[in-house]
């Protein structure tokens, strides 16, 4: 029986809370609008279905929230939390951005490190942060990527990546360009040390992203509806001045080309990679 067809949800609310049921609230409860359905959905059960919908939309998750969702409790050991980024090129304003969405997202760059167990099996972990510059990809970043592979080979561990970003810094310039290079060349020593990869694409994942360690796993997850591509679907058309097809770019369009192995919803992403992460390696671990 095939990987897919093992792990295939057991039934619609696991697919992303897809369900008729009418929407429950009580009255003064804080909502939020959903894009897709065009509801009013109370937070509360939001928060009870991992941010998602009861329409199957996926809202944009915080990098810790994901992190708690997905591990084992109390087992996730972060890593090079002292890095961020600084102005090495001394570009107007930057320096200020970056303080203002420090304070905003609560974090000191947009990637988040450690090591941690998920279904009892030990494994390197990042997630990016959307509310830090769209998980934009800076020196630093890559830094925190690159030597997480590198721990990663060292100590024999499975590596667990979910990523969301707008693409490369433009503010580091080639410093944040050549990170592209710098972490697929840690994704490369970590394969041919003979270690797992396996990423999930969060809605969006897009430019030097996905042009590097996004798409080089061994095996690619995706969360239903993301967004996932290099250029902008209006830059391609500018350049191949042709129309593009329906759905072009999301998660599911992916899937279907070839370029993405499973879409799986954020509830039952858990389950998913533990059963990865078994198969990958059945012993007990200490």
């Amino acid at each position: 029986m095939g990987l897919i067809n093992f792990l295939k949800p057991k039934n619609q609310l696991e697919e992303g809370g897809r369900t008729s049921a009418p929407v429950q609230r009580d009255e003064g409860e804080p909502e939020k609008n959903c894009p897709n359905c065009h509801k009013d959905i109370p937070l509360s059960r939001l928060w009870a279905n991992h941010l998602v919908c009861p329409c199957g939309y996926h809202f944009r998750i915080k990098a810790r929230q994901r992190i708690r969702m997905i591990t084992d409790k109390d087992s996730f050991h972060e890593l090079y939390w002292e890095m961020k980024a600084e102005n090495p090129l001394s570009f107007p304003g930057y320096q200020e951005k970056v303080e203002t969405v420090r304070m905003a997202s609560g974090e000191k760059e947009a990637v988040v490190c450690g090591t941690a167990r998920i279904g009892k099996k030990k494994c390197c972990l990042f997630a990016m942060e959307p509310y830090f510059m769209m998980g934009s990809m800076g020196s630093v970043v890559g830094e925190k990527i690159t030597s997480l592979f590198e721990y990663a080979v060292e100590h024999r561990l499975p590596v667990i990546g979910f990523t969301v970003s707008g693409g490369a810094r433009m503010q580091e310039g080639l410093l944040s360009l050549m990170q592209m290079a710098k972490t697929s060349a840690a994704v490369k020593r970590h394969s041919d040390a003979g270690l797992l990869y396996v990423v999930v694409l969060t809605d969006p994942t897009t430019g030097g992203v996905t042009a590097s360690f996004a798409m080089e796993a061994d095996i690619i997850l995706a969360e239903p509806g993301a967004t996932v591509g290099f250029a902008g679907a209006r830059v391609i058309e500018q350049t191949t001045r042709k129309s593009l097809p329906d759905g072009f770019q999301t998660s599911e369009f992916m899937q279907e080309h070839g370029f993405i192995d499973s879409i799986v919803a954020r509830s039952n992403q858990r389950r998913y990679l533990a059963e990865i992460l078994k198969m990958h390696n059945g012993r007990a671990e200490e």
